[in-house]
């Protein structure tokens, strides 16, 4: 946490200048306090910038921000703000910690696990997955542009069966 507020605090107006916004998915209440505190502030200043974005995932569980989103939804409909029937997909992503950022088309997870950890749990519904032996650390270039090129050869298909192949 101590390297993420020292990066922070020296590059928050190169993130201004830069056209960058920083999104926090999780619970930022978790978080120690002076941390939290820049945390807000930078996502604040950087809240309507509309270049990159970096989504930094912070105290996050895919489970829980699931039910985080469920119980806002389930507090909306015990308030009669909400009937029933109108939960459908967009709602409960509108609740997420994600809520106006894209889905992930693809997640390469690197160190050989083949599992996702809790990570994006309703996100990744559809993207398209890739597990390496490569560690974090020397995981480069060349083997970025092998995954995005072996991604371009993918048939995507988003849950929707191939009437033709019977898949």
């Amino acid at each position: 946490m101590g390297l993420l507020y020292e990066y922070l605090r020296k590059r928050q107006q190169e993130l201004l200048e830069r056209n960058i916004r920083i999104n926090i998915l999780g619970d930022v209440e978790d978080l120690p306090s002076p941390i939290r505190k820049y945390l807000t502030e930078t996502v604040r200043k950087t809240r309507h910038k509309d270049g990159l974005i970096i989504n930094l995932a912070l105290s996050y569980g895919g489970r829980s921000e699931i039910i985080h989103a469920v119980r806002e939804i389930a507090a909306a409909t015990a308030a009669g703000q909400l009937a029933p029937s109108a939960i459908d997909d967009d709602l409960l992503a509108d609740k997420l910690f994600t809520r106006g950022i894209p889905d992930p088309d693809l997640l390469i997870r690197t160190s050989g696990e083949l599992r996702l950890s809790n990570f994006l749990l309703w996100q990744l519904a559809y993207a398209e997955l890739h597990f390496t032996p490569t560690l974090w650390p020397d995981f480069g270039k060349e083997e970025f542009i092998q995954i995005l090129a072996d991604f371009q050869r993918r048939e995507r298909r988003f849950g929707k069966v191939d009437s033709d192949s019977g898949h």
